[in-house]
């Protein structure tokens, strides 16, 4: 079983009013977004992340590699 602690969040009211209304709207309870939000925040700040970690592994394989003789040339070879 999971201890759960309790924090302290200091914002603006209207900060707060806002998000009671946007969780109330989706049927959600704030803390669980809260929750949620600071669980994507660690996986987001993971070094490397999920995304830069399959990029390396593909580069390793060869895929999605690209040779260009400037800037121009790899924006062409990507389509952009």
């Amino acid at each position: 079983m999971t201890k759960e602690v309790q924090m302290s969040i200091k914002m603006e009211p209207e900060l707060r009013d806002r998000f009671m209304a946007a969780a109330a709207n989706h049927h959600r309870p704030a803390a669980q977004i809260i929750r949620d939000l600071m669980r994507r925040y660690i996986a987001d700040s993971e070094t490397p992340n999920a995304l830069t970690t399959e990029t390396l592994r593909k580069s390793d394989r060869g895929e999605d590699v690209f040779d260009a003789s400037n800037a121009a040339d790899l924006f062409r070879q990507l389509g952009i």
